[in-house]
């Protein structure tokens, strides 16, 4: 599903125009990655949370030329799908 297939399916559902379920979306991401840029994670109950992960250094390898390259580390958004999403798609 794409953006505005995604934005359509919640114009139908909420009974929005277009126009609002997408102003809908935009401050529904916006609020997300507001959270998560503040360390923050986002729980919504029954569908998961999204949360900021730590990934250490490590080495790895440039597979161009085979170089061992060092990786810093770095914050990366990650997402725990909750009981009731899993059991949907079960």
């Amino acid at each position: 599903m794409t953006k505005q297939e995604l934005i359509g399916f919640m114009a139908d559902s909420a009974g929005l125009s277009k126009k609002d379920a997408e102003k809908a979306l935009s401050a529904f991401v916006d609020g997300v990655k507001s959270a998560l840029k503040k360390g923050e994670s986002v729980s919504l109950v029954g569908f998961g949370t999204f949360s900021v992960s730590q990934r250490g250094a490590r080495q790895g390898r440039n597979p161009r030329t085979g170089e061992t390259i060092n990786i810093p580390a770095r914050k990366v958004p990650a997402f725990k799908a909750g009981k009731g999403l899993k059991d949907t798609v079960n």
